[in-house]
């Protein structure tokens, strides 16, 4: 999976946690999104993740949404911290199911490469995630695989999409004051037939 396509395909998904679709609620985004925002600059100091699988959930937001020639990636919109904060503060169940998301990553790596999934080479990495990216075309034996990579992917978008980064990333504008609304382009009213001077209002 390139990651023009990767990112393409984030953009759509992007957007959800505002719809309420994610596995974790609206509130719950919200929640994350503000408190990343009055992180200070410095390092950052994980509340859930233990010291290896904070270094290794930042590899796996880059690999996701990677840096390219329109905005930075997961790590500089401060995507991890975001999914650190939001595990820190849900469910035990949720915080044992990416643990084991993360131990199952290691293991699959250590089975294919002999190394933990920090350990692999970059394309090492990318073979493992292409294989669970993709549910319809993932094998039985690695459904826990796909799923927690769904979770994480989920995330590491909501923390993405839900910063200045993605709004900018998104070309989103929202509720900005303009001085003054030029109207339909003149082709535009020349293909429907109509002109401004037709108006009451224009005359």
């Amino acid at each position: 999976m390139s990651p023009i396509d990767r990112r393409t395909a984030l953009k759509l998904m992007g957007v959800t946690p505002f719809l309420g679709t994610l596995e974790w609620s609206p509130e719950e985004i919200d929640r994350a999104a503000l408190h990343v925002q009055t992180l200070p600059a410095s390092d950052y100091a994980p509340l859930f993740f233990t010291e290896h699988e904070w270094q290794t959930v930042q590899v796996l937001a880059d690999l996701i949404i990677p840096r390219d020639d329109r905005s930075g990636s997961a790590t500089d919109a401060k995507a991890p911290e975001f999914v650190d904060f939001i595990l820190n503060e849900s469910s035990e169940s949720r915080q044992s199911g990416m643990r084991r998301g993360f131990a199952w990553l290691d293991e699959e790596s250590r089975s294919r490469f002999g190394v933990t999934f920090l350990g692999a080479t970059d394309v090492q990495r990318r073979q493992i995630l292409d294989d669970i990216a993709w549910p319809a075309r993932a094998p039985e034996r690695l459904s826990a695989g796909v799923s927690f990579f769904n979770s994480i992917r989920d995330l590491v978008a909501a923390g993405f999409f839900s910063s200045k980064m993605g709004y900018d990333d998104l070309q989103y504008i929202g509720n900005v004051p303009v001085s003054a609304f030029p109207g339909c382009p003149e082709p535009a009213l020349r293909k429907l037939g109509v002109s401004y001077d037709l108006m009451p209002e224009r005359r």
